[in-house]
């Protein structure tokens, strides 16, 4: 039985040896290889000093040698730490100090830009660097090496012990304010959440699953996990437009896609008649607006949606069958295989059917907690009332901060992000509620409905929306449909027409905060 998250990859490897598991810019790499990689990896990073449960970083964009690194250092009984590459220079190095990073893989070229942020990481010791060397500048105390040096002449040197409970992974996560925190994800979780999500995905040796997403957000680390417990491809893809993401569905003969709202609301916009082999594709990280749905399903008539809600406090929750679309395009589903999903009261009590309540996550995937943050790991990682009664050690759940509701058959219903609500005339109104009737006007590409601070009101509501490509947006027409469609404590005090994109944090949602922080200031400003 797989325990430990390596496992996935040795044991693919014993049943489909000859099988693709890896493909990376048109090259493939079986299983038989891959494993062969990884336990060579973990050699090394023992080796050059890695320790049981220490961590080793990786910042570099999606690549071969980025998974046998991660894997490796996890087979090696320490703890991988993907990095988002699109984050800052400062950003890094708030990750690496704040983790106590020992070694970082990374290449010549985000090196370059690192030098300087790297020398308040006191903590680490070597940087292994992907490519070339050459003139590379160096940094006192910091031992830079080759990649591939390391691993040609790593001798074999036996791997830490390590059990299921042991620290796999930290996957660093934006909160609602201050720096990124730290998701601490046992071998467990990793391997349950896999297991969990290729069932009722149905996933196969024949899957090849296209991987879009940042290796750091839960979603992205999903898809290898659960190629690898299938036995499936892992195709790598760093995107630069979305019309790449769509030509490598043709040209990989990719079956399983997976995407956040965002994206999945550019990729709607393109032709996908060539993506006849496309089985399933995949929506978390926010709900999926319901023109987005409707024009997915008429584009992909023979493909599954599954839609989807997830945490990285608890990896996945929830998933919809693909045939409950017609009755509940709405809902997030039930809860996932080997999980329990309940939605309870302040007081811990359950709710009734159709009262809002914050959605509570028990079982294997509930996360060890907040990386070296006592104080947040005990506001959101809570005790269970005991249910059963006589247990000797409480059970401890995630408490989301997601607000919910379930209906008499059992299907949840995402009501809005405590941190997002918006709290307004005493009514607490949902933003998916506002950016709803945006989008269904069809005059906007995109809809943030975001709080401000009103001194009678407590919150006015500012929808920020991006103009389509064809033309600008009609701020009246938009406000006349909000006022038809919304009643009045939930219609917008202001529209705030952009024609750029709006803006995104590392994992490609629409960064909230960021715009809040915007239309604060403009307002300190008038």
């Amino acid at each position: 039985m797989t325990q430990l998250v390596h496992q996935l990859i040795f044991q693919s490897a014993q049943r489909e040896p000859q099988r693709q598991a890896l493909s990376y810019q048109g090259v493939g790499l079986n299983y038989v290889a891959l494993a062969q990689m990884v336990r060579l990896c973990a050699a090394a990073w023992v080796h050059h000093g890695l320790g049981r449960s220490e961590r080793l970083a990786v910042f570099t964009e999606k690549r071969e040698e980025a998974v046998v690194a991660m894997f490796g250092a996890a087979a090696a009984g320490a703890v991988f730490v993907p990095v988002n590459p699109v984050l800052k220079p400062e950003q890094v190095a708030h990750i690496l100090g704040d983790c106590d990073v020992r070694i970082l893989v990374t290449t010549r070229e985000r090196y370059n830009l690192l030098a300087t942020a790297l020398a308040s990481c006191t903590g680490l010791r070597k940087v292994i660097i992907v490519g070339s060397m050459e003139g590379l500048p160096a940094l006192d105390g910091l031992q830079l090496l080759s990649w591939r040096e390391c691993m040609r002449d790593a001798p074999q040197t036996p791997p830490h012990a390590c059990i299921d409970s042991d620290i796999a992974a930290i996957l660093y996560t934006s909160g609602s304010t201050g720096r990124p925190k730290g998701v601490v994800l046992s071998h467990r979780n990793l391997v349950a959440g896999a297991l969990s999500v290729s069932s009722y995905l149905g996933n196969t040796p024949e899957d090849r699953i296209l991987c879009v997403l940042p290796l750091s957000f839960d979603y992205g680390l999903s898809q290898l996990t659960t190629a690898f417990a299938a036995g499936a491809c892992a195709v790598l893809l760093n995107h630069l437009l979305q019309r790449d993401i769509l030509e490598a569905v043709q040209h990989e003969r990719i079956t399983g896609l997976a995407a956040v709202p965002p994206l999945w609301m550019q990729l709607a916009e393109l032709d996908w008649r060539h993506a006849q082999r496309l089985r399933y594709i995949t929506n978390s990280g926010g709900a999926m607006q319901r023109h987005t749905l409707a024009k997915l399903r008429k584009l992909l008539p023979y493909t599954q949606i599954y839609l989807m809600y997830g945490l990285t406090e608890a990896f996945r929750s929830t998933f919809l069958a693909p045939e409950q679309l017609d009755r509940r395009p709405d809902s997030i589903g039930k809860a996932i295989p080997n999980a329990e999903v309940l939605v309870l009261r302040g007081d811990g009590s359950p709710c009734g059917p159709n009262e809002p309540g914050e959605l509570v996550h028990r079982g294997a995937l509930v996360a060890m907690g907040y990386w070296n943050d006592a104080q947040r790991t005990a506001e959101r990682f809570r005790p269970l009332p005991d249910r059963l009664g006589g247990l000797p050690v409480p059970e401890l759940a995630v408490w989301s901060g997601d607000t919910v509701r379930c209906d008499d058959e059992g299907y949840l219903y995402f009501v809005g992000r405590s941190d997002d609500m918006i709290k307004t005339s005493g009514y607490r109104v949902s933003p998916t509620e506002v950016e709803e009737v945006a989008y269904a006007t069809g005059m906007v590409a995109e809809a943030a409905a975001i709080g401000v601070p009103h001194e009678t009101l407590g919150q006015s509501i500012t929808l920020v929306v991006a103009s389509m490509p064809q033309g600008a947006i009609d701020g009246e027409a938009l406000l006349a449909a909000c006022r038809q469609a919304l009643p009045a404590y939930m219609v917008p005090s202001l529209i705030d027409i952009r024609s750029a994109p709006l803006p995104r944090n590392p994992n490609g949602k629409i960064d909230r905060k960021l715009l809040a922080d915007q239309l604060a200031g403009a307002r300190c400003a008038s």
